[in-house]
């Protein structure tokens, strides 16, 4: 008699499975449900059934990212404040950045 199923292991972190269980729960079906309707679709289409691509991003966007990995790497000096009325004063006289 032929086997009706297959099995398929695979490893992923804890949050990811969990995130995945719960997404799928609200539509009714399973993790396993939602594998198995992937790797259809990628058979019916010929490969992945979604579009793979890097994000684009403007150079105004691609700055204001580099400058916070800048700032969370130290190589830029920023300026804090312990209140937001510190703020909002060097605002006013032209010292704050937005």
């Amino acid at each position: 008699m032929a086997r009706r199923s297959a099995d398929l292991h695979i490893r992923i972190d804890p949050e990811t499975k969990a995130g995945a269980e719960q997404l799928f729960s609200a539509f009714g079906i399973t993790v396993t449900d939602a594998i198995t309707i992937f790797l259809n679709q990628s058979l019916m289409v010929g490969g992945l059934p979604f579009e793979v691509r890097q994000p684009r991003y403007n150079a105004e966007t691609e700055a204001a990212m580099q400058e916070a990995r800048d700032i969370i790497a130290g190589k830029v000096e920023v300026k804090s404040y312990s209140s937001f009325s510190g703020y909002l004063a060097d605002m006013e006289d032209g010292d704050a950045e937005i």
